[in-house]
């Protein structure tokens, strides 16, 4: 189960998809989720593995500290899940559904907060999937960042939109020794 609003924004993406693969950008209109638009982006793909931010909403700005027009969203997370995400992102443009990540966003001082971030492909004019529209929900009190701009985004979790957000596997220790 994912946030209402991740849940609002899935269901409008079904919506507009119909009997399509997947929407085209242009059955996309913005006033449809207003109140979200702050937390929205677009993301265009030039490449594989390039994921340009064409749009980002004042919230998604602020989170960062800076504009985020050109960036390479793969750029936005720790290097360790850049291969993660840019695999995930590749597999729903083949099998269009909406990608959700549960994350935690670091600042450099190691203050964080947890969000999800919804990634749902688009076609472009050309009728190719080129695009993503995308949420970031924040899952806890985002007061804990202290305004402080957020360095790195680290992945919990991905799930798509029609699974439940899988666990990832992590090491466990106990005493200092490894048991998982």
């Amino acid at each position: 189960m994912f946030h209402s609003n991740t849940e609002l924004l899935i269901d409008y993406w079904r919506a507009r998809r119909g009997d399509l693969p997947l929407p085209p950008r242009t059955a996309i209109d913005p006033a449809d989720f207003a109140h979200l638009l702050p937390q929205t982006f677009i993301l265009g793909r030039t490449a594989s593995g390039v994921y340009p931010v064409r749009l980002a909403g004042e919230f998604v700005v602020d989170v960062h500290g800076r504009g985020l027009r050109g960036e390479n969203v793969l750029n936005l997370w720790t290097r360790l899940h850049r291969i993660e995400l840019h695999t995930a992102l590749e597999s729903v443009l083949r099998d269009p559904e909406p990608l959700v990540v549960s994350a935690d966003a670091r600042t450099d001082e190691g203050l964080t907060a947890r969000f999800e971030v919804l990634f749902a492909p688009l076609t472009g004019a050309s009728g190719l999937p080129d695009r993503f529209i995308g949420l970031y929900q924040p899952t806890s009190a985002t007061h804990r960042l202290r305004n402080r701009p957020v360095r790195d985004l680290l992945i919990r979790a991905v799930g798509g939109a029609d699974l439940r957000v899988t666990p990832r596997l992590r090491l466990a220790a106990l005493d200092g020794r490894r048991i998982a």
